[in-house]
């Protein structure tokens, strides 16, 4: 288990992550989020080991994070952090080496990951010769060759097709299933709902919402309405606790203040013609994100 508890960090007198508490259990996919600035990556930087905590300790399973334990560990950047001038497989080994494997066993992991992402034919390619998308590519099997117990995902799905976030989809789902722990961050919103159970948001470095998303997105009182039909959209806004009604393509969408309201509407669309869909649904995770941070997360 990774176990963050309580950790602050200052840059003299700047408070960057200010008493941060939380935990990631073999198999999970827990998701940390922020705007720029909220203080990820100095939260990243501290699990791997790269900053000491002002105060509070990081441990995994148990020990403090060190030289010792870190070739367990893998980290996949938001930015780019390949040796250019590198081919593949020279990048591989020297990242391998890194995290103690020997040559023979990164090799034949190489092997096999460029095979899963259709991508042999790169090997012996500098890395300054692949595209973004191939280039990020890279950037992940790297990070995941020493098939690591604890893995850091900073925007992993940069410049990549639907097709490849397939892939990696795949590839990192099938970790947690064979037992990682995994940090996933991302700006994509379904993307993280799609994967995490449990997440945390970070603003100015304080957790300002933490939990399971199920019980996050069922305590937060707002909900959605889909309507599909001829309503009357003026007189919908007018029933008290309707915040907005809005066209999503053949649907309608009734933003409500709660639950409750829920009913007031329906009165007035079972009086409507031809309505093939009422549906009440939970609020995104990203205008819960917008409600608690107070900007979008680009």
């Amino acid at each position: 288990m990774l176990k963050v508890d309580n950790i602050t960090k200052y840059y003299d007198n700047f408070l960057a992550v200010d008493n941060l508490s939380f935990k990631v259990s073999p198999g999970e996919i827990f998701g940390l989020l922020g705007v720029n600035g909220a203080g990820k990556t100095t939260t990243f930087r501290m699990i791997i080991g790269l900053l000491e905590p002002t105060s509070g300790t990081v441990t995994l399973n148990g020990k403090k994070i060190d030289y010792s334990v870190t070739d367990n560990i893998g980290f996949l950047t938001e930015e780019r952090s390949l040796l250019t001038k590198f081919t593949v497989k020279e990048q591989a080994i020297y990242y391998g080496t890194l995290k103690g494997m020997n040559k023979e066993d990164i090799l034949k992991r190489l092997d096999e990951l460029l095979e899963k992402f259709g991508i042999t034919e790169y090997k012996d390619k500098k890395i300054k010769e692949l595209s973004k998308g191939n280039q990020q590519k890279i950037q992940f099997i790297v990070s995941i060759l020493n098939k690591p117990k604890l893995l850091i995902l900073d925007e992993p799905f940069s410049g990549l097709d639907p097709f490849n976030v397939e892939l990696f989809k795949k590839q990192i789902t099938q970790m947690a299933e064979e037992g990682s722990m995994i940090i996933f961050s991302s700006h994509r919103m379904e993307h993280v709902e799609l994967f995490c159970k449990k997440l945390l948001i970070l603003k100015n470095g304080k957790d300002v919402l933490s939990g399971n998303l199920a019980d996050i997105k069922e305590e937060y009182r707002k909900k959605n309405i889909m309507i599909k039909g001829d309503i009357d959209i003026e007189k919908i806004k007018k029933i008290p606790g309707v915040i907005n009604v809005e066209s999503k393509g053949l649907e309608y969408e009734v933003k409500i203040d709660n639950m409750d309201i829920a009913k007031d509407v329906f009165k007035v669309v079972s009086k409507c013609a031809n309505i093939t869909k009422f549906s009440v649904e939970e609020p995104s995770l990203n205008e819960i994100f917008i409600a608690k941070v107070g900007e979008t997360y680009d």
